[in-house]
């Protein structure tokens, strides 16, 4: 079989590998399609993401959607339309009970956070724990079915906010996971959605999904202590200022986006004279099973999704998903004709 292997900074080869055995438990993928995410252009750009740097071959990837090959177990037939929850979990930790995504020693497709690795889905086939599989609804296809790992990010980062149904919301960073973050607050019944960015592009994206306005960042104001609820989806810093001083007082931070390894420069005083709870979302829980039901329901949410490039063409697929103003989701066909 043919997967897409990064073996350092702009090295991404195509290769054949063996074609794996599922044992019992497991069940075996053909894959259609992966999305590009912001870890996989780390390891691909600068062949680590963060503190996480690659040490053997890596397949990346874990937005990704396909159909049952094979599992011995005969629950799924073959041809069955599924994605993945893409994480095992760890040992188990007295005070996260509920929180297995947080337990240590876990692991997530395509992440060179242990060793081995975890090889990911930008492949022909994959071998998957029966129970990270999720079969979707018939009228889910799996071109949209690839952005349910994503959509979970951010339904995950609006559960963590406390929920937003009639509350003013700032989504800050109109890349792939904050466009996720408007259209999952639009569809929970937020009261208002604003979308920020420093880019045209990704504003405009935003204002397909029907977000009630759109600031441009540094051509523009955001309103001081607007919203309710911000969802910091950009990862920047100065964004997380800039989200302290548009939330209300007493308002809620979730910050979903990733920041990068060591310290950074934040003005926090804002956050003690408001009183603003500022909480972290990592990754999900068990949300992939809401944002599958909500791409079942909601089509336009794939307008999120600007780009699809064949895997044979990697090298172009990551310099457009790099490119923020011109793509948003951007997704590799793996080798697969979709028949839906």
């Amino acid at each position: 079989m043919r997967s897409l292997t990064i073996h350092g900074p702009l090295d991404a080869r195509v290769e054949e590998t063996e074609l794996p055995e599922p044992r019992p438990g497991q069940v075996r993928l053909r894959l259609a399609y992966a999305g590009i995410c912001g870890s996989d252009l780390h390891y691909y750009y600068e062949g680590a993401n963060g503190e996480f740097v690659i040490r053997e071959p890596l397949v990346p990837g874990h937005e990704v959607s396909g159909t049952v090959d094979r599992d011995p177990s005969g629950r799924l037939a073959p041809g069955t339309p599924v994605t993945v929850h893409p994480a095992t979990v760890g040992e188990p930790r007295p005070g996260l009970e509920d929180h297995p995504h947080l337990w240590p020693g876990g692991a997530y497709l395509g992440s060179a956070s242990t060793w081995p690795h975890s090889q990911g889905g930008m492949r022909e086939y994959l071998l998957v724990d029966a129970g990270m599989v999720r079969p979707l609804p018939e009228s889910l296809s799996l071109r949209a079915a690839a952005l349910a790992e994503p959509l979970a990010v951010a339904l995950h980062g609006i559960a963590v906010a406390g929920g937003v149904a009639g509350k003013t919301v700032l989504v800050s960073g109109s890349g792939p996971i904050g466009l996720l973050a408007a259209a999952g607050a639009l569809a929970q019944g937020a009261a208002e959605v604003v979308a920020s960015d420093v880019l045209p592009g990704p504003l405009a994206r935003a204002r397909q999904l029907g977000v009630s306005a759109t600031v441009q960042v540094g051509a523009e104001e955001l309103p001081a202590e607007r919203f309710d609820v911000v969802l910091e989806c950009s990862g920047a810093a100065p964004a997380v200022d800039a989200a302290l001083a548009a939330v209300r007082r007493a308002g809620v931070v979730a910050q979903v986006g990733m920041l990068g390894a060591g310290p950074h420069p934040i003005a926090l005083a804002p956050l003690v004279a408001k009183e603003i709870q500022l909480r972290g979302a990592f990754r999900f829980k068990d949300e992939i099973d809401d944002a599958i039901a909500l791409l079942a329901t909601a089509p336009a949410i794939t307008t999120v999704i600007t780009h699809v490039i064949p895997a044979d063409d990697a090298a172009t697929a990551f310099a457009v998903a790099r490119d923020a103003e011109r793509s948003g989701k951007v997704l590799i066909d793996l080798w697969h004709e979709d028949a839906r």
